[in-house]
């Protein structure tokens, strides 16, 4: 089974898509969507249960420690699949890719698939000229520190193993920087991964949760510690 975490913060205005991008396109696939409430201030919440009772492969679940980082650990927690994949709830991420992943994963000893938008057959699509260039610079320094070639950790879209997930426990990052933490740790720790490119569009509706202004402390934060845990702890699987 495909378990896919879906976090959600205010996407009342998304769910319906949301569900329907997924039933209407995985029907030849054993997977389950795991929906993560993390603290909504709309009907995000009560929304998603109600379009779950007709859909079995929905399940709706609360976060109860606040932050992006605690509703990807509930959901790993509470996922059954042997691979789990995380995605967004704005859809931005292809379908196709979504399938094209699991296949890979389904076919090859991988641990991780690691898209990335950045790569020369990648297309992207809608993305505010600033963030990019920002994510570039970012990405580009990340990968210079850890001496590796991957450069798009800030990317939600990835599949890995359950069993790595759990293997590289605690995940402590409280917010976007969950996405930096996990593959620098999976990087680190000499797990087989594959990169691979993927197609992006920009969200269409409601308002992105990522403010680059406040989430600066917090991937710092994430690099200094998987750096550590890299140079100085020495952790390996």
């Amino acid at each position: 089974m495909l378990s896919i975490i879906v976090p959600v913060r205010n996407e009342s205005d998304n769910l319906e898509d949301l569900f329907n991008y997924f039933s209407n396109n995985l029907k030849n696939i054993n997977y389950e969507v795991l929906i993560i409430n993390d603290f909504s201030v709309d009907d995000t919440l009560d929304y998603a249960k109600k379009l779950s009772i007709q859909k079995s492969q929905f399940k709706v679940f609360d976060n109860s420690r606040k932050g992006l980082g605690g509703a990807i650990n509930l959901g790993i927690k509470k996922s059954l699949g042997k691979s789990v994949a995380i995605m967004m709830a704005d859809q931005s991420d292809d379908i196709n890719d979504l399938i094209k992943y699991n296949d890979l994963m389904n076919s090859n000893s991988y641990d991780a698939i690691l898209g990335s938008r950045f790569l020369k057959d990648s297309k992207v699509i809608d993305y505010p000229f600033q963030k990019l260039i920002l994510n570039r610079i970012f990405n580009f320094i990340v990968s210079l520190i850890f001496w590796n070639k991957y450069k798009d950790y800030t990317n939600a879209f990835k599949i890995y193993k359950k069993e790595v997930l759990l293997e590289i426990m605690p995940l402590i990052s409280e917010s976007f920087n969950i996405f930096l933490e996990i593959p620098l740790k999976i990087i680190s720790r000499k797990y087989n991964y594959k990169i691979i490119t993927i197609n992006w569009t920009g969200r269409k509706k409601g308002d992105s949760k990522f403010k680059i202004k406040e989430l600066g402390s917090k991937y710092l934060f994430t690099l200094i510690y998987c750096f550590i845990e890299k140079n100085l702890l020495n952790i390996e699987k």
